[in-house]
């Protein structure tokens, strides 16, 4: 009798717990966040089939392009051409204007890990400036910063 009793108080502990645990960081959607979310539904399908991790970090980059074009990736994806860490997410927009994604980062986990640095900053209320500073001091090891060239071009 006492195992029943304690079976299903551990049966109701693990449902609670785990119906808690569904939306820390699950969630395709910004709730409570100081920023923008792109919609899943507009991202490739691999994203949308992807972890969490992805999912938010496409659909934040994309959101937030202001802020991702800004922001330097050490991944080494300069390699690659890239200028900033959007365009390990976006490769352009066509003449129609629907984006076209870059599969980069769905690969990349520095890229993913700025990403989602980044938008806990934001988060956090953290300027552009102390963002900036503080994916340097996170990620400079890892290779060289994309840049924005000194004209604007890339």
């Amino acid at each position: 009798m006492k195992s029943q009793r304690a079976i299903s108080v551990i049966i109701v502990l693990l449902l609670l717990v785990g119906s808690g645990l569904t939306g820390c960081g699950g969630e395709d959607t910004a709730v409570n966040h100081a920023h923008p979310m792109a919609p899943l539904a507009e991202m490739p399908d691999q994203v949308q089939e992807s972890g969490w991790k992805i999912r938010q970090s496409y659909q934040f980059a994309t959101a937030n392009r202001e802020l991702t074009d800004a922001i330097p990736c050490y991944c080494g994806c300069v390699g690659l051409g890239h200028t900033s860490l959007y365009e390990c997410y976006v490769s352009g927009v066509d003449e129609t204007g629907v984006t076209q994604f870059d599969d980069h980062a769905e690969y990349c986990s520095i890229c993913n890990d700025i990403t989602l640095d980044t938008m806990q900053m934001v988060d956090e209320g953290q300027s552009s400036s102390e963002i900036f500073a503080q994916i340097e001091a996170d990620y400079a090891r890892f290779g060289p910063p994309t840049e924005k060239l000194e004209n604007g071009e890339s």
